[in-house]
């Protein structure tokens, strides 16, 4: 991954292609799961869903009230829930969640970004 800073992108973009572990964007490629915000694309350790902690989301939380309305959270190869308190910590910010696996994760994540929604995304590697 082309990195400005430690794995991370800036600016907003498309999910071009995903699988094989990993995901191209940008005109990139990166091998494992990333962070899609408005902001730019982190790359993250979570190597499966039950990975995504606090800190696996703390450049979302960091971002201002109100940059994200929607998480989509792209589980993997089969939808997997994110755990119950970092979806209430999600919640009482406004940010609501819609998990999937990363495939339609990524289809929607797209759609969304092409609606110029207030929308990010963990996408778990496939």
């Amino acid at each position: 991954m082309a990195e400005h800073g430690q794995g991370f992108v800036p600016g907003r973009h498309r999910i071009e292609a995903y699988g094989g572990g990993g995901f191209r964007f940008a005109d990139m490629s990166h091998r494992g799961s990333l962070l899609a915000l408005p902001s730019g694309v982190h790359a993250i350790d979570a190597a499966e869903a039950a990975a995504v902690t606090e800190g696996t989301l703390a450049p979302l939380l960091a971002e201002p009230p109100g940059t994200v309305e929607l998480l989509i959270f792209g589980a993997g190869a089969n939808l997997r829930p994110l755990g119950a308190a970092l979806h209430a910590r999600l919640r009482a910010r406004g940010i609501m969640v819609e998990a999937m696996a990363t495939g339609p994760a990524v289809r929607t994540y797209n759609m969304l970004v092409d609606e110029d929604r207030r929308v990010a995304a963990v996408l778990i590697a496939v």
